[in-house]
């Protein structure tokens, strides 16, 4: 496993990394998740990613149960959780989501019960919230920080200019700014991390924690005749999700990728994760396996992505044809 500083941070976490999203509890049972997180753990992946709002609260509270179980060091695992959806749903009353002060840091006190942990390495806010003042938001991430409930806090689906925002008034009052983003990034999604935020590697050191590297299944190729009934795509409430993905030209596109991984004897979703590693600005690529062969096929991606030289990513770049313009 290779390891990486989280931006300008000291902490590292594995190029790779295993998160719940749409998996624990819905596809992922108590005993598939002991599993997965023991086989990720063994392979050095060290970051396990979660939020409040997956699967109702229930994704944390398995993810917590197995990690009691496993009796890990805290210090060997880096542990995450967000706040901004609320755990309730639609039955949400109205200081049960958002980015209020009061519900910051409810929310993480709620996501240290589910987790069974004393501190979240990393809190995230999951949305930006118009409805609240962004000095708030710094100024209950900082409270949390003060009393070691979290260790950084960072954003997820930000701006670049909500970021500096942050951080412009954490400077103003000598407080600590966002150290991380989560971006969605893969070879359809590109423009967040490979252009919007390139000031902000420089300028403030800024990490990113991406997620959806196959592009929520499609960069494996399963989706080429169809949506398989186990599959993502095929859940209740991922329609939006289908619409968006399912179009004609990225199935062509995902059809010639597929081609150009069997050329190079590996399968198209490792080389859709070693390219996302390939970028120095990734810090980790969040996985999301929901078997056990998916996350060790999956894993191969870490040496893998060595090999991609600029020829290769020549060819990538002629079938995407996406690439984002400086």
């Amino acid at each position: 496993m290779e390891y990486r500083r989280l931006g300008k941070s000291g902490l590292q976490l594995s190029v790779v990394s295993y998160g719940s999203w749409t998996t624990f509890h819905h596809q992922v049972d108590e005993h598939l998740a002991d599993t997965l997180m023991g086989y990720a753990y063994d392979q050095g992946i060290n970051f396990f990613d979660n939020a409040e709002s997956y699967a109702g609260g229930e994704s944390e509270k398995l993810m917590g149960r197995v990690l009691k179980q496993k009796r890990w060091e805290r210090s060997s695992y880096v542990l995450s959780s967000k706040v901004f959806f609320g755990w309730h749903g639609k039955e949400n009353k109205p200081n049960q989501h958002g980015l209020s002060r009061k519900h910051i840091i409810e929310a993480c006190h709620e996501a240290l019960q589910r987790l069974q942990v004393d501190y979240l390495d990393l809190y995230f806010c999951h949305r930006p919230d118009p409805q609240t003042p962004v000095s708030e938001v710094v100024w209950a991430m900082n409270h949390l920080l003060q009393q070691g409930k979290i260790l950084y806090w960072g954003t997820s689906e930000w701006s670049a200019a909500q970021i500096m925002e942050a951080h412009m008034i954490a400077e103003r009052y000598g407080l600590i700014g966002p150290t991380m983003e989560q971006p969605q990034y893969n070879l359809f999604y590109r423009e967040k991390v490979e252009k919007e935020f390139l000031p902000l590697y420089e300028s403030i050191g800024l990490g990113t924690t991406t997620w959806s590297p196959l592009a929520s299944g499609l960069l494996t190729g399963k989706y080429n005749a169809g949506i398989p009934r186990d599959s993502r795509l095929g859940l209740p409430g991922y329609e939006w999700l289908k619409e968006k993905l399912l179009i004609p030209q990225n199935i062509e596109k995902v059809k010639a990728l597929q081609r150009m991984a069997d050329a190079y004897g590996v399968s198209l979703a490792v080389l859709a994760i070693a390219w996302c590693i390939r970028n120095p600005h990734v810090s980790t690529v969040i996985l999301g396996a929901s078997r056990l062969s998916q996350l060790e096929e999956n894993m191969q991606a870490v040496q893998f992505y060595h090999q991609l030289q600029d020829e290769i990513l020549q060819q990538i770049e002629a079938i995407v044809d996406n690439k984002p313009h400086e």
